[in-house]
């Protein structure tokens, strides 16, 4: 294990170090959404199946316009799921309407406002362009073609197109199961009564949320007593119920009742780090134990509020994407500018909170909080992005450039 802190960028690397997407499910196409394709998906049809009429009008032939206007004896109609069953003859029209199939012997679509119609025969007025108006078989798509490919992110387009494509299930990545474990004999359900010295749990439920987001299946474990034995039946329950990731909440430094590590090295988690030179979040464990024919990934985080829910962003958010098959997004800082001074900066990088506008040129303005306490969790709630400070940055002035990660669209 790395002693010492551990810099912000490398702990991200050793994190995400062979992470990528699990193994492929076929699920229901109508549980799809917002998740990613796990394999080439090629049409299993062909769209239009067949020509199809773009108008409404009347079904011709070319050939009988010639001279103008033409009477033509209107023998049928063709309507969308009740196509006109035979050929189209010399002399004669079939009324159309949109995505009704186009009968065998007509090239041209009139559409209604240029014919005037008897009981049996309508006038064609004006003159049409050959294949006007008539949508061809293959228009779309043909098939047997690759229409989306793995990888995708399934938003609504792409959910109806593999419909249209005639899938009923569909290969994506299955969800990792994230297990979350909040530790501290001090923590009470929301909802409960507070004893002396107690305080209402909140972290799991943020980070459960931060964990949904991502694409994630979350398993909460819910409150575990300040023991090797109690952490240690926890963590084993998260194995056996196919944890692909376990993230435990508190206990993640070295202090007397810090067990989260001691409790993991028990049942076989190698760890790699416990500090990152990074505020807040200085406590940050990560392991790895190989279970069953898979890697489980351990994140221990901070107790404090402010930290938890920081450090998850910056880490296991992710972290999660990358085992769900979707593009990391991880601390991909965007530009923007100070809106107040800042001191200089120690040897950790800071994630600072803070307000953010874009002014009239689009321009990101970010105003850190003056208070930054990891405990403030209502701040953090306030704040629209993370403006970071690189380790040892020298004082910086309102207006200079700085990087920032979104908390929310910008």
């Amino acid at each position: 294990m790395i002693e010492g802190l551990v810099p912000a960028d490398k702990a991200w690397a050793i994190i995400t170090a062979g992470a990528g997407p699990l193994d492929v499910e076929r699920i229901a196409l109508a549980d799809t959404a917002a998740r990613v394709l796990g394999e080439d998906l090629a049409a299993l049809r062909t769209q239009p199946p067949f020509d199809a009429s773009a108008m409404d009008g009347y079904a011709v032939r070319q050939a009988d316009l010639a001279d103008l206007p033409a009477s033509l004896a209107v023998i049928g109609t063709s309507a969308a799921g009740h196509p006109f069953n035979g050929p189209l003859g010399p002399g004669q029209a079939v009324r159309i309407f949109t995505g009704a199939q186009v009968p065998a012997g007509a090239d041209t679509i009139v559409i209604q406002e240029n014919t005037t119609t008897d009981v049996d025969s309508v006038t064609v007025l004006e003159p049409a362009t050959p294949g006007r108006y008539i949508r061809r078989a293959g228009l779309d798509f043909a098939e047997g073609e690759v229409l989306l490919e793995k990888g995708r992110l399934l938003d609504a387009q792409s959910v109806a197109l593999a419909a249209s494509m005639n899938h009923a299930t569909v290969p994506v990545f299955r969800k990792p199961a994230v297990a979350i474990i909040a530790t501290g004999d001090e923590l009470v359900a929301p909802g409960g009564e507070l004893a002396a010295g107690q305080i209402i749990a909140s972290n799991s439920y943020g980070l459960g949320a931060i964990a949904r987001a991502a694409g994630a299946h979350v398993m909460d474990l819910g409150i575990v007593a300040d023991t090797r034995q109690a952490l240690g039946e926890a963590a084993r329950r998260a194995l056996d119920d196919g944890a692909d990731l376990i993230v435990t909440i508190g206990g993640a430094s070295v202090g007397d009742h810090d067990l989260v590590a001691p409790a993991m090295r028990e049942l076989g988690f190698e760890f790699a780090f416990a500090k990152i030179a990074m505020r807040p979040g200085k406590p940050l464990l990560y392991a790895t134990h190989e279970h069953s024919g898979r890697t489980v990934r351990l994140v221990g985080l901070a107790g404090n509020p402010v930290s938890s829910l920081v450090s998850a962003q910056v880490f296991v958010r992710p972290l999660i994407n990358l085992l769900a098959g979707r593009p990391a997004h991880a601390v991909e800082p965007i530009g923007g500018r100070l809106g107040r001074d800042l001191p200089a900066n120690d040897e950790r990088a800071e994630y600072m909170r803070a307000t953010a506008i874009r002014s009239k040129d689009g321009t990101i303005i970010a105003t850190p909080f003056e208070n930054q306490d990891s405990s403030m969790l209502a701040n953090l709630t306030r704040a629209d992005c993370l403006v970071i400070r690189p380790v040892a940055a020298p004082a910086a002035r309102e207006g200079e450039p700085c990087e920032l990660v979104p908390l929310r669209d910008l």
